[in-house]
């Protein structure tokens, strides 16, 4: 099979991988990866779009970087799917909106609210957003395994942009539209714990598609406290972020029967 367009890969380049790590910031790519295979090696980087391919238990694992935001996830779980992956793993960052989670916690996304475009285009707004309980449930074990108990699950308000679509005021015009003044808090008393932009068009596909789609993301800022990103925060729970990656692949390996 040739190489798709975007992601430059092919089923036999990824070794016909069936899962995938996948971040939104192609600089966090060779970290994962490395942190399951120190000898994975660089596939590919066009665009958005780096990729490396990792071993685990002899098992290849693709780490493809998505971008940012809901069309570019959507190109790379299409050109993904067509080339063999059937489960994706989403390791990102978020801002929680609720006060007792705090920056260097974990969330795991159960259900996203569509506050996107790019699942509009595969499924009408009443179809919801919700992750594989099967890939999640690999998920949670792996932080009750690793003894973590700084995390939370919860609904994720998934939006398409960054500063209006999270009432964000610190932008250039520092102003929010009508429809949009109000919406964090309204997502906070309707018990929403974060934001982030991807999970929601992850969800609606991987559920079209009858494949599997799983969340969880660093926390790097407390909205109810400040806007600003904490990078040290981020910085000192990435190793624990890559183990938790490592035991969700090896307690999937184990319902696979392959370990």
């Amino acid at each position: 099979m040739d190489k798709q367009y975007h992601i430059a890969l092919s089923a036999k380049m990824i070794d016909h991988a069936q899962y995938a790590i996948v971040p939104g910031d192609p600089g966090r790519v060779a970290d994962i990866a490395q942190a399951i295979d120190p000898q994975a090696c660089e596939l590919a980087f066009h665009r958005e779009y780096r990729s490396f391919l990792a071993y685990l238990h002899d098992t290849p694992i693709l780490v493809c970087s998505t971008g940012i935001g809901g069309p570019a996830v959507a190109i790379a779980m299409e050109e993904l799917a067509q080339i063999g992956v059937r489960y994706f793993l989403r390791a990102g960052t978020t801002g929680s909106i609720q006060e007792h989670i705090r920056v260097g916690d974990f969330i795991i996304t159960k259900a996203a609210v569509r506050l996107d475009g790019a699942s509009r285009h595969y499924a009408p707004i009443e179809y919801p957003a919700v992750a594989s309980l099967r890939l999640s449930a690999s998920l949670y074990q792996a932080m009750d395994v690793l003894g973590i108990e700084n995390y939370h699950v919860g609904i994720t308000a998934s939006s398409d942009t960054f500063y209006p679509g999270q009432e964000r005021y610190d932008s250039y015009t520092h102003y929010v539209p009508r429809a949009l003044q109000g919406s964090l808090k309204e997502w906070r008393q309707l018990n929403v714990l974060n934001y982030e932009m991807e999970s929601a068009t992850l969800f609606t596909l991987a559920n079209t598609f009858g494949l599997h789609a799983a969340c969880f993301c660093q926390v790097i800022a407390n909205r109810i406290n400040s806007e600003a990103v904490d990078q040290r925060a981020y910085r000192d729970s990435s190793d624990l972020r890559n183990n938790i990656i490592r035991r969700t692949l090896e307690n999937e390996f184990i319902r696979q029967g392959w370990l």
